[in-house]
């Protein structure tokens, strides 16, 4: 069955209205026009269509962490999004490519927490303890994350590689890490040529696999590593661990250095 052509509405321009009396008194304007309310229904249109869209996001997170890409059904996650199946194949196309927008979502989660590490730190001793905590607090805080991540490398990362996204930014936070280091090296507190990208994997990897795998670890070795203070004490050791790494034989330097000055 076809449908009409809407009707127009017929313009009131230049026209009368009857009054009393017999006289024509001018029509009123509207008070707005169809074309100023037209962009207002377009942003309310663009805007629900965001809310649904960062929807289906969230719960695809939540299935993909929990479940891992070929665990999570699309199906569960039209269900719980309250969606239907086109919606989401309308904005992400297959599981593949809604699995890569989670994964570009949580990268970029991650490097808006990273930049926030604070630079205007007392000493490079004091950076690198920062780095520490906030390295660890990120973990801590991003459950999903792990397990978005278990799940990647289990396909080899083979759908980060298929992002433009997730690589984007580390640059700044290698470069603020590097530059620590230069002081450090500087001010005599640590050891000289110490890879940034090495030392970062290093502190990002103590506070990981503690958190990712302190259930089973909490059950082996008969330590409720969950508590608050377990966590505490955690954080000090890496602390510790990568400091002492990273002053390493500086001291020596640093007496050297002087005697030779």
């Amino acid at each position: 069955m076809r449908h009409g052509q809407p009707v127009r509405e017929k313009s009131t321009k230049n026209k009368t209205a009857p009054v009393k009396g017999g006289k024509a008194a001018p029509a009123k304007s509207p008070t707005a026009s169809p074309r100023s309310k037209a962009p207002t229904t377009a942003n309310g249109a663009a805007t629900n269509a965001n809310k649904t869209r960062q929807r289906i996001l969230d719960v695809a997170t939540q299935e993909f962490s929990a479940k891992g890409y070929d665990g999570a059904r699309i199906d569960d996650i039209m269900r719980l999004s309250k969606v239907s199946k086109n919606l989401i194949y309308h904005y992400f196309g297959s599981k593949e490519k809604l699995f890569i927008a989670v994964l570009e979502q949580a990268y970029q989660g991650m490097h808006k927490h990273q930049m926030t590490w604070p630079l205007d730190v007392s000493s490079p001793v004091d950076g690198i303890r920062k780095l520490v905590r906030s390295t660890f607090k990120y973990w801590r805080d991003s459950p999903e994350f792990i397990g978005l991540l278990n799940s990647e490398n289990f396909h080899k990362g083979k759908h980060l590689r298929k992002s433009k996204l997730t690589k984007a930014g580390y640059g700044g936070l290698l470069g603020n890490i590097a530059n620590l280091l230069k002081e450090g090296e500087k001010s005599g507190d640590f050891r000289s040529g110490v890879d940034p990208v090495e030392l970062y994997i290093s502190i990002s990897a103590l506070a990981y696999h503690y958190l990712s795998n302190r259930y089973t670890l909490s059950y082996l070795l008969d330590r409720k590593l969950s508590t608050e203070g377990e966590m505490k004490a955690r954080i000090v050791h890496i602390e510790d661990l990568t400091l002492g790494y990273l002053q390493y034989g500086a001291a020596a330097r640093k007496g050297l250095s002087r005697k030779a000055s």
